[in-house]
């Protein structure tokens, strides 16, 4: 594994064979860290946006859970 920094970006190289679903998880954080990094949203913004997250869950998994 090669780790650089290429002026504002970081560069990972990943020999092969690595396991797809494993190197999508690592991405998917990274994803996530940068998105993290440019947030300027406030507490209560969160929490809305969390309780939305929760109810459009539910909305699609109660099935599962209730009979």
């Amino acid at each position: 594994m090669i780790i650089e920094q290429q002026n504002q970006e970081l560069v990972i190289r990943v020999s092969r064979p690595i396991d797809i679903r494993s190197a999508q998880k690592v991405v998917d954080y990274f994803n996530l860290m940068e998105s993290i990094s440019k947030n300027q949203g406030t507490e209560e913004q969160a929490a809305e946006l969390a309780r939305e997250v929760h109810k459009d869950w539910w909305s699609i998994n109660r099935s599962l859970f209730i009979k």
